[in-house]
């Protein structure tokens, strides 16, 4: 089976094996490479349609109590400036961008416990009161309990990504996390029944090919909602400044190879691939992605949030990244959906 064969066998069944996706992951030539993104694409279109979901991102507080060694909100950074948000500066900010036209609200943070599940619960609560938004919570590692508590609240969706299937990569990665751990709140979450994201770094030092292809395999069996993928970007702070960065090329093939795979699945342009490419958000968009997810803090937080450098729209106000990725997305032909852009498997 030739590589384009191969492609369509993705296509087909959304089903392959490792050493399949081993080889979707390494085209022998630019053509086979603009086929895996045309087939994806046309997969994006039949099942998930033509409109991008946006999601509104709230990043409430940098503190973080893990030491990640590719993160810029790590513990032991000491240069960083940090912030929290009080809960009414949360809810303000998302009724904000609920009147700019967001249907999503995301609370993103560094793993902060200043943020109780009783605080977060509250928020959720007051948000959904004040506006017609489903809430996605992106904070890391909780209890049963804790993730029972703020889904009771209104919670629709959960972003936890593993960011590497690899047990011994991940803790090569995570010094002071257990891959189990990771694994165990994903199932919380979807015994919980939240709409469950999921996602990898392509580029992490020591990343392999086969570790690749076990993110995109895990990510299948997961069977996640949503799958978050985006480029490794060294941080001068952490231990692995010098590092290489992560390519375009590699993760723009992982998002098209996850489409196939997971045809319904909604798959953001990151904000990292429009950071390591000024087309990236455009590129990852036609290569099987349908959401994106514009920051809409007021700019002077937006530098403090620093998971890696020289992010883009960082001096923006919410209201110019809303009309700015609204163009982009109609400089493809595509639409800005008005719905909540929720998860519909097979419909």
């Amino acid at each position: 089976m030739d590589y384009k064969q191969l492609v369509d066998k993705a296509y087909e069944k959304h089903n392959l094996d490792k050493e399949e996706i081993e080889r979707l992951l390494m085209p022998e030539n630019s053509e086979d490479e603009a086929y895996l993104f045309k087939k994806a694409d046309q997969l994006r279109h039949e099942t998930v349609g033509d409109f991008v979901h946006l999601r509104g991102l709230v990043e409430f507080s940098s503190h973080c109590r893990r030491n990640c060694n590719y993160c810029g909100l790590r513990r032991d950074n000491t240069s960083l400036l940090r912030y929290r948000l009080s809960p009414d500066e949360i809810v303000d900010i998302a009724h904000n961008a609920a009147m700019l036209g967001y249907k999503t609200i995301v609370l993103q943070s560094g793993e902060d416990e200043f943020y109780t599940a009783d605080i977060i619960s509250d928020i959720i609560r007051r948000i959904k009161q004040n506006d017609d938004v489903a809430v996605t919570l992106c904070i890391g590692e909780r209890s049963y309990e804790e993730y029972k508590l703020m889904r009771q609240a209104g919670a629709d969706r959960y972003l936890l990504k593993f960011e590497t299937a690899n047990p011994e990569h991940y803790a090569a990665m995570h010094p002071d996390m257990n891959y189990d751990d990771r694994i165990r709140c994903l199932m919380m979450l979807k015994d919980l029944g939240y709409e469950v994201g999921s996602g990898n770094i392509v580029g992490l030092p020591g990343q392999t090919i086969a570790h690749l292809a076990e993110d995109i395999m895990l990510l299948k069996e997961l069977d996640v909602e949503m799958a978050g993928i985006g480029p490794f970007i060294p941080h001068s702070n952490t231990p692995f400044r010098g590092e290489a960065m992560g390519t375009l090329e590699m993760t723009l093939r992982v998002v098209a190879i996850v489409r196939l795979m997971l045809p319904y699945a909604n798959i953001p342009a990151t904000t990292a691939v429009g950071t390591i490419h000024p087309q990236g958000r455009q590129k990852a968009l036609m290569a099987g992605a349908n959401v994106v997810m514009p920051n809409v803090m007021p700019s002077q937080y937006r530098p403090r949030y620093e998971i890696y450098p020289s992010k883009i729209c960082i001096g923006e106000q919410p209201a110019n990244c809303r009309m700015c990725i609204e163009g982009i997305i109609r400089s493809l032909g595509r639409e800005v959906g008005t719905d909540y852009g929720s998860y519909k498997a097979g419909q």
